[in-house]
């Protein structure tokens, strides 16, 4: 099993430490969230509050996931970054390619791309894209980033993007995982046929075991590879006990966190707190479980 710390809307100035205290402690990975911008007036759910309330997210501070996972790669040697998720198809798909390609080339392949269709139609309208057919949109998306961030000669022609035969440098010497995020039935299939993992965005046990179900049978019917990835955020990844049910589903990577975001009053937990509290996990499960 791997480990994933999760942090989000906090002091930047924070981040880069924590990425040290992480990786000194024995995690894996670093979750970089993403948001583009927040619109003054909207009447769009979160899919992931039970009142599908977005509030909690105005006047958060939302570094660019890019920059971040590069800013953070600089400061340590062996810990991944992988943004939980970035919202692909409002992005220009040449443009993911080659900052996906850069950041992995700069820190020496430890950059996994966590990708998703955002649910607000604010974010495509704000980057001029059409929110209509935004499913086929993200899988033309994929192709291309995986494409071009290979190295070599790529073209495309598809419905949304015709590109001539182009080349970026550098690229990774390792191809950049694309994990696809999201609990819908095409999210799932998307990840099972196009994806090299799935990243769950939580809830309870249940469904998580019916996520992993629906997910099981479709990478079945794909042939999916055998070292695809499978990010989730589960209570059982707290203990050890959890840990070994989790991994006896198919688990590859548990994402944990250790203070609810969901809240708008901004986070003033301290520096040193949020050292302590992954660092105490790391302790008391991490390294039991490596042990």
């Amino acid at each position: 099993m791997r480990f994933t710390y999760a942090e989000t809307m906090t002091d930047p100035s924070y981040y880069l430490a924590l990425a040290k205290a992480a990786e000194e402690a024995g995690y894996t990975s670093m979750a970089v969230a993403d948001s583009v911008a927040y619109p003054k007036e909207s009447d769009a759910k979160y899919p992931y509050t039970p009142d599908g309330n977005r509030e909690f997210l105005e006047d958060k501070p939302f570094v660019e996931a890019f920059v971040l996972s590069a800013a953070m790669a600089a400061v340590t040697t062996t810990l991944r970054f992988t943004p939980f998720v970035l919202k692909l198809p409002i992005r220009p798909p040449v443009l993911v390619a080659k900052q996906a390609a850069s950041v992995a080339a700069l820190s020496g392949n430890r950059f996994g791309l966590g990708v998703g269709i955002s649910p607000w139609p604010d974010d495509f309208e704000i980057m001029g894209v059409p929110f209509d057919k935004r499913g086929a949109r993200m899988d033309e998306c994929i192709d291309i980033v995986r494409g071009l961030s290979a190295g070599g000669y790529f073209e495309y022609h598809g419905q949304f993007y015709d590109i001539p035969p182009i080349k970026i440098s550098p690229v990774p010497t390792e191809p950049v995982p694309i994990l696809i995020g999201g609990h819908s039935r095409p999210a799932l299939r998307r990840a099972a046929q196009r994806g090299d993992g799935w990243m769950h965005a939580g809830g309870d046990g249940a469904e998580l075991d019916r996520l992993l179900g629906e997910l099981d049978t479709l990478r079945a019917e794909y042939g999916t590879r055998k070292d695809f990835e499978v990010h989730v955020i589960s209570l059982d990844g707290f203990t050890v006990d959890g840990i070994k049910r989790l991994e006896d589903k198919g688990v590859t990577d548990v994402i944990v966190g250790f203070r609810l975001p969901y809240t708008t009053e901004q986070d003033t937990e301290p520096l040193e707190t949020k050292i302590a509290n992954l660092s105490r996990f790391a302790e008391k499960v991490i390294a039991r479980v490596d042990g």
